[in-house]
């Protein structure tokens, strides 16, 4: 089950050219010094976003703020498991989550 979703989530990632995944055990993107999607032991998907645009998200996506290893991920959402068969929009999600941590100060 997890591995399948490891596929996917680089099937996904592999769409997006401006970044690429890190991480073995835990894989996950980052850019600017900040992560921004993640891919949790339980095979789901998280994006990071800003507040704004992730309470939009939670409502329009109708899903909830995304958890990893029992702790609540701040400004990240759960991508639902019906998002996932079209892997051409959660590769825009996660191309404008690209963006927005490129606009944050660097760490």
């Amino acid at each position: 089950m997890w591995e399948k979703k490891l596929k996917l989530y680089d099937t996904i990632i592999d769409k997006c050219e401006r970044f690429e995944r890190k991480g073995k055990t835990m894989p996950f993107t980052a850019a600017n010094g900040y992560m921004f999607t993640l891919l949790n032991k339980a095979g789901e998907i998280g994006i990071r976003f800003s507040k704004e645009v992730q309470e939009k998200y939670i409502q329009e996506f109708n899903t909830t703020l995304y958890k990893s290893y029992n702790a609540v991920m701040q400004g990240y959402i759960l991508i639902p498991e019906e998002m996932l068969k079209d892997v051409d929009n959660v590769a825009k999600l996660m191309d404008e989550s690209y963006d927005y941590v490129m606009s944050l100060p660097p760490k």
